[in-house]
């Protein structure tokens, strides 16, 4: 099958080697002829786990292309995949512009039938308003129909994501499309795998439903993790007890300095606002958006008691910048946000992340030392703050960050390390929700 996908972002160009390694002759569409030379080579401008890989051996094989003609790539394809950005407005609301573009330069490329389908994340109702659009400026008779099929990519394990989802959510009233679709995903079939069909405002309300009720599991845990530092109870053994219920499960129940990514903060805004024009107030999303904005600024009180309340001049040695392990991506990342509020306070950050050291340093300017690994980072430090949970960070030798030291305080915001081993070699240990 010819498979177009619009937009080499990140849902593109995984959605784009997915599809190939399915076995499809994919042409994947960018208007930064920069980024398109980069894909060419097999070098992805993001970092991902496993993706350039899978990019390289489609490239080799023929059934990858990158390219910045957007109307030949329409004209060739029997599927196009919308997969264009969606950034939030300032009331929250979705920005659909670059997704009407798209639309519109379909409509003036449509010279047979297409299944024109929304991969990004998108309001209830833009599968009708691209089919509205497209009839408006198509130039001709030729038929086509519209369907919704929201991605569920975990940033860090996108490619496993792809390979191996959960379910595969797709929304149309057309059989033909229904028919193409299910076709194009035959692969996963044989690996029963889940498929919900549904019409597509129902498609494109269970993204944004999925990423709030996550979002709202872990603002719980957060304020499970708030109380338990008031009682003096263990937040990881709450945490547990909950997760052994079927109904809950573990997932999500991890404190830390609050969500945020690319898709979390601004879902919850976007299904708040989407909420508000149906005339309808969405109370547990507002509660979860309030909640993590405060437990960003929670986390930033932890590092300031730990040091006696004053900040000015004290020297941290800071660990994570990205908003999760395994990404380079820093939008809304909670420690990104710690770590600017501390250097607003007059804290002196040596800072390190094993993949997001250059966007980060996009934001934090000349205000902090970037530093080539954790033990960099620690030395001379009073205290060492763990903001993100790289799998590295676990397995530190403490016995060595100690000798480099100034001080003995670790604030542990993700709670890697377990707090008796660590008071064990002398650090005053301060966690979330750890008695």
């Amino acid at each position: 099958m010819r498979v177009a996908v619009i937009g080499a972002g990140y849902v593109g160009v995984v959605t784009a080697a997915g599809f190939a390694e399915f076995g499809n002759e994919v042409v994947c569409v960018d208007k930064i002829p920069e980024k398109v030379e980069m894909l060419r080579k097999g070098e992805i401008p993001f970092y991902e786990p496993g993706l350039q890989e899978l990019v390289g051996k489609n490239l080799k094989e023929g059934r990858l292309v990158f390219t910045t003609d957007s109307p030949q790539a329409i004209r060739d394809s029997l599927v196009i995949f919308i997969a264009v950005g969606t950034p939030p407005r300032g009331d929250g609301s979705a920005d659909l512009s670059y997704v009407e573009e798209v639309a519109r330069e379909i409509a003036a490329n449509l010279n047979e039938y297409k299944v024109v389908v929304t991969k990004s994340t998108v309001p209830v109702g833009t599968s009708l308003r691209i089919k509205e659009i497209i009839n408006t400026h198509k130039n001709n008779n030729t038929g086509f129909d519209v369907a919704s099929n929201p991605e569920f990519l975990r940033e860090g394990s996108a490619v496993y994501d792809f390979m191996h989802p959960d379910r595969v959510v797709i929304g149309t009233d057309s059989d033909a499309a229904k028919a193409i679709l299910r076709d194009l995903y035959r692969p996963l079939y044989l690996r029963e795998t889940p498929f919900v069909f549904t019409d597509p405002k129902t498609s494109e309300l269970i993204k944004y439903a999925s990423n709030s009720f996550l979002a709202m599991k872990i603002s719980f845990i957060n304020e499970i993790a708030n109380l338990c530092d008031a009682l003096g109870a263990d937040v990881h053994v709450v945490a547990k007890g909950m997760g052994l219920d079927g109904r809950i499960g573990p997932k999500f129940l991890h404190p830390g300095p609050g969500y945020g990514g690319s898709c979390f903060p601004k879902d919850t805004m976007a299904l708040l606002r989407m909420a508000q024009e149906a005339g309808y107030h969405f109370h547990l999303v507002d509660s979860t958006v309030q909640v993590n904005q405060k437990q960003q600024e929670k986390a930033v009180e932890k590092v300031r008691q730990a040091v006696d309340g004053d900040l000015k001049g004290v020297v941290i040695g800071f660990l994570g910048l990205s908003f999760k392990p395994n990404t380079d991506d820093i939008r809304e990342s909670p420690a990104l946000y710690v770590a600017r509020r501390l250097m607003e306070e007059g804290a002196s950050l040596r800072v390190f992340d094993p993949a997001a050291m250059k966007n980060a340093s996009q934001v934090l300017g000349d205000g902090c030392v970037y530093c080539k690994d954790s033990y960099h980072a620690a030395k001379g430090a009073k205290a060492l703050v763990v903001a993100t949970e790289w799998n590295q960070f676990r397995n530190l030798d403490l016995a060595k960050v100690k000798e480099v030291m100034n001080g003995k305080v670790i604030v542990d915001l993700r709670n890697v390390y377990e707090p008796e081993k660590a008071k064990s070699l002398g650090f005053r240990y301060v966690g979330m929700g750890r008695r």
